[in-house]
C-alpha cells in the first residue's frame, strides 16, 4: 500500500473529470493505493486525487443502482462506500455493452465504515 499523502508520491495531473469546488461529503480518513492502482492511473494519465475527489463528493462512478443506493446510505449510517471508476472517455463508454464495460481499466475506491480510511484499488487487488 502507498500512503497517498506521502510527499514521495509523485504527483499527477488534476484532470477535468473531477468536480471543483464541491463540499465533501464525508471524511477519506487516511488514503492509499495499492502499486497495482497507481501503476494503472499513471498508464491512463489519471491522478488518485481526481478519484478521491469524485468519492467524496458523491460521483460513484460506474456503480450499479443497489451500490449506489447502498452509499446514499451509507452517509447517513456510515457504512461503507463504494465508487468504481473506469478509466476510458466517457464517448468510447456509452458506446459499450454493460458486459464490455466490465473488461475495461478499472479501480475501486472504498471507504471503510468507521472512515479511517480510503483505499484505491484494482479489482483483482480485492
Amino acid at each position: 500500500m502507498c500512503n497517498l499523502l506521502d510527499p514521495n508520491v509523485r504527483k499527477h495531473r488534476y484532470t477535468p473529470a473531477a468536480p471543483q469546488n464541491v463540499q465533501p461529503l464525508f471524511a477519506l480518513g487516511r488514503t492509499l493505493a495499492t502499486q497495482g492502482a497507481l501503476e494503472l492511473l499513471e498508464k491512463h494519465g489519471v491522478g488518485p486525487a481526481c478519484l478521491l475527489v469524485r468519492h467524496q463528493s458523491g460521483d460513484w462512478g460506474d456503480v450499479c443502482t443497489d451500490d449506489a443506493a447502498s452509499n446514499v446510505l451509507a452517509l447517513a449510517d456510515g457504512g461503507r462506500i463504494f465508487s468504481v471508476y473506469r478509466l476510458l472517455d466517457a464517448a468510447t463508454l456509452e458506446r459499450m455493452t454493460e458486459q464490455e464495460r466490465r473488461g475495461t481499466p478499472t479501480v475501486w475506491c472504498i471507504t471503510e465504515a468507521d472512515r479511517s480510511s480510503t483505499t484505491l484499488l484494482c479489482p483483482d487487488e480485492y
